[in-house]
C-alpha cells in the first residue's frame, strides 16, 4: 500500500550527527504510526523510535536523549535525527510505517529498503 525510501545515512565520527529521512508514497500517509528499526551486525532487529499518527514519540532507552523522530505529514516524510553518535549506533537503519494510531505488533508492516549508519573514527 506504501512505498518507503529512507536516505541520509553515512559515515560518522563518534560525537557526530546525521539526519535521517524516509519518504513515503500515497495518500493517507497520516493514518500510519511510522517508526525506525535498526539492524547491527551480529544483532537482531531493533526498534529505534516510533511516531503515532497524534505525533507523540517513544525511543528505545539507548536513543533517548539523542534522537528525535518527527513527521511532516504534509510532505509525507519521517525524520530521525541522531546527534551524540556512538560506535554501537552503527547498522541499517529501516524506515517502517503500519497503518492505525497506535504502535501495535503483529500488524502488517511496510518497509523501506534501508540506509547505513557508520560511526567510526
Amino acid at each position: 500500500q506504501v512505498q518507503l525510501v529512507e536516505s541520509g545515512g553515512g559515515w560518522v565520527q563518534p560525537g557526530g550527527s546525521l539526519r535521517l529521512s524516509c519518504a513515503a508514497s500515497g495518500s493517507m500517509f497520516s493514518m500510519y504510526t511510522m517508526a525506525w528499526y535498526r539492524l547491527a551486525p551480529g544483532k537482531e532487529r531493533e526498534l529505534v523510535a516510533f511516531i503515532p499518527t497524534d505525533g507523540s514519540t517513544a525511543y528505545t532507552d539507548s536513543a533517548k536523549g539523542r534522537f528525535t523522530i518527527s513527521r511532516d505529514n504534509a510532505k509525507n516524510t519521517v525524520y530521525l535525527q541522531m546527534n551524540s553518535l556512538k560506535f554501537e549506533d552503527t547498522g541499517v537503519y529501516y524506515c517502517n510505517a503500519r497503518f492505525g494510531p497506535r504502535f501495535r505488533t503483529n500488524t502488517p508492516n511496510y518497509w523501506g529498503q534501508g540506509t547505513q549508519v557508520t560511526v567510526s573514527l
